[in-house]
């Protein structure tokens, strides 16, 4: 089977398999997923969603981000790591969204990535999930199973959302990004993938390598 025809099956199976493809940060608004997604770097969706709710119930609007104390943002996310460079990015982000924006957050990767703190990983995840445009959030967990399945032989990100643009559908390329992040929390762990229980079985090229 070839590698398109290999990712397009994937696609199906995933689909089967996690019919809701949604992104496990918990976010009201464009700008709120932006800040969830910056404190999501090298820290758990599931503590993300923990800090969060006190974060924006203290600053509900963009422009209570934009007048913050960077001192204040850094005690209220002080648990999710890295907190003074992500605080200081969260503000910095806020007033750039607002002086050059006017208040709305970008819709393209280019724009987006001018951002203070913003890599191609949470633009996409911006442009897919707020904008409906085709994306790839190259994320860990995305990289690795794209690796193990045989998609790409690369574990740098940029080289892996492109090599994916080119094997997935557009219309259907996000929800398999966010379908992976399930699987690979539920399924194809890392360090110890269950492959004796995976749907993807028929089209990893891992697998057919444990078989042999």
């Amino acid at each position: 089977m070839r590698k398109k025809d290999r990712a397009l099956r994937a696609v199906e199976l995933l689909e089967r398999e996690y019919p809701d493809a949604i992104c496990s940060l918990e976010a009201q608004s464009p700008f709120e997923l932006l800040v969830a997604t910056r404190l999501s770097a090298q820290c758990t969706d599931a503590r993300v969603n923990m800090i969060t709710p006190a974060l924006f119930a203290r600053y509900p609007t963009l422009d209570d981000f934009c007048e913050a104390d960077v001192r204040d943002v850094e005690e209220l996310i002080h648990s999710c790591g890295f907190f003074r460079q992500k605080a200081k990015d969260i503000v910095g982000m806020a007033n750039m969204v607002r002086e050059e924006y006017g208040g709305t957050v970008p819709d393209s990767i280019e724009e987006l990535t001018r951002l203070p703190g913003v890599g191609r990983k949470t633009a996409n995840l911006i442009v897919g999930d707020i904008y409906g445009k085709p994306a790839v959030v190259a994320d860990t967990h995305l990289i690795r199973i794209s690796n193990l399945l045989g998609f790409v032989k690369t574990k740098d990100p940029l080289k892996v959302e492109l090599e994916l643009k080119k094997l997935l559908p557009p219309e259907k390329s996000n929800d398999f990004c966010h379908r992976c992040v399930l699987h690979g929390r539920a399924v194809c762990i890392a360090r110890r993938p269950a492959c004796e229980r995976c749907v993807l079985g028929e089209v990893c090229a891992h697998y057919s390598h444990q078989a042999v």
